[in-house]
């Protein structure tokens, strides 16, 4: 690895969850020293904490995903899958509904997909990251209970952060500043760096949102037989027509996730029993069915914070120098899609790739890796947006022409990729973020979708696995 070089031998990334520890792998052999901001105590076991608000709800890794985290730590996919993580390979392992109809198993064996509850990623990637197995030696810090309160600095460039120490969900002692020449926030959904910035005297970024009204709650079960319980997950997505829908997936443990969905108006709810009800109210009766052979194991978790929000922070000015944003704190997904972690993961990737580039943190770096964040989030972005755009109204978030024909025009190809091998092998490689979206427009893509007649798929869930 190239030499750094210049400043930045000082790094503090706020958010001890995933994306920071990811932060802590890109910045490796970069900076001398990297001090972790957390405001939970991490647990001395494999359980939720606090500090993760969607941990109990269904996380996926996609493959994508998983080439940048073994980029970044190799080995974490093996371990994951040691600790009990399923992996599920689509379209093969993973049933689903679409509007028209079943999709076919074709059995590709291109894009497993992660199945494991939060805690577990989150342990093991954690413990792998602090133990060193990123590669080059860096001293890492993490200050646990420790809350991040503001920015140091102006409006031209961050030279720390305001801490200050917490006692459990109080706020204890004087903030205080920790210097450095780099920061980076990787503190989720609840960033507050658009307000922290405007406190330097800079601007808040250009923000773009589109909110489906989408609400989900889910709870955990175990199959009564565990010889027969089903040997894949189930995913039935609502639709316009038909605004309810589910996902039901086996995670490590024996133990299987059911998340139920609905947007506004069709909220499922967090009562047990109407939990379960609830489930017969979707598009198709399967997933109730399944239910009949499985008792519950926990309570009923709810979340409705689904709303996508971009905020640009890599357009010109809009952030200062010794700031870098990553994350679900520049990019956050409608989580039913499963993206937002794979995002991440290609986003610290980014990072430590144009670091690497650079041969260090010289002047100019910082820019071009926030575009390079920006870049890893398009993806993603350019899908969740498109799924979520028939449920939003009002005049305020009315689409140009060119996301209008974008959105009929993904609308099509889902369809079709619901039968075709072709135009489903292209999607699924751009859904799961291992192709730029261009891969759905080639030629032989587009003349499938466009101009080959729409069919239903098929009619009940598929037994048969196809070659693909």
């Amino acid at each position: 690895m190239a030499e750094h070089t210049g400043r930045g031998r000082t790094a503090i990334v706020i958010g001890g969850g995933l994306a920071g520890m990811l932060a802590v792998t890109a910045l490796r052999g970069h900076v001398e020293t990297i001090t972790v901001v957390e405001r939970d105590r991490y647990p001395a076991d494999r359980t939720f904490r606090k500090g993760v608000p969607q941990a109990r709800h269904l996380h996926l890794l996609l493959s994508g995903g998983q080439r940048a985290v073994d980029r970044l730590l190799p080995g974490t996919v093996a371990a994951l899958t040691a600790a009990g993580a399923r992996r599920l390979y689509l379209p093969r392992d993973l049933l689903t509904r679409t509007p028209t109809g079943w999709q076919r198993r074709f059995d590709e064996r291109r894009h497993p997909t992660l199945s494991v509850t939060r805690p577990v990623l989150d342990a093991v990637v954690r413990e792998r990251v602090l133990r060193g197995d990123a590669g080059p030696a860096t001293r890492v810090e993490v200050l646990e209970a420790t809350e991040a309160v503001g920015l140091a600095g102006d409006a031209r460039r961050v030279t720390g952060v305001k801490v200050r120490s917490r006692d459990g969900d109080r706020s204890a002692g004087t903030a205080r500043v920790l210097p450095a020449d780099l920061v980076v926030d990787a503190s989720g959904r609840g960033s507050r760096t658009p307000r922290w910035c405007a406190e330097l005297g800079g601007r808040a970024p250009q923000e773009e949102t589109v909110d489906s009204g989408l609400a989900y709650a889910t709870r955990m079960y175990r199959p009564l037989d565990q010889d027969g319980a089903p040997e894949v997950g189930v995913n039935v997505p609502g639709w316009p027509e038909c605004p309810r829908g589910a996902a039901y997936v086996p995670v490590e443990g024996g133990n299987w996730l059911l998340t139920l969905s609905g947007v506004r108006g069709h909220h499922p709810p967090t009562d047990e029993t109407e939990f379960a009800a609830f489930s017969a109210t979707i598009g198709d009766p399967y997933v109730h069915e399944l239910l009949a052979r499985a008792e519950p194991v926990s309570p009923v978790h709810g979340f409705r914070d689904t709303c996508n929000r971009r905020r640009h922070y890599e357009r010109p000015g809009a952030i200062p120098d010794g700031l870098l944003v990553l994350g679900d704190a520049t990019c956050t997904f409608n989580p039913v899609y499963g993206q937002g972690m794979s995002v991440a993961a290609l986003g610290a990737l980014a990072v430590r790739d144009t670091l690497d580039a650079a041969g260090g943190l010289g002047p100019g770096v910082l820019a071009r890796a926030q575009r390079a964040i920006g870049r890893a989030a398009e993806p993603a972005w350019m899908t969740a947006v498109g799924a979520d755009r028939p449920y939003v109204g009002g005049a305020a978030t009315t689409a140009g022409l060119g996301e209008r024909l974008t959105t009929w025009y993904l609308g099509r190809l889902a369809a079709r990729a619901a039968i075709d091998r072709v135009v489903g092998a292209a999607f699924r490689d751009v859904f799961c973020l291992t192709a730029p979206p261009s891969r759905l427009m080639t030629p032989h893509v587009l003349l499938r979708t466009v101009l080959l007649p729409r069919r239903p798929g098929l009619p009940h869930p598929p037994a048969a696995v196809e070659a693909a």
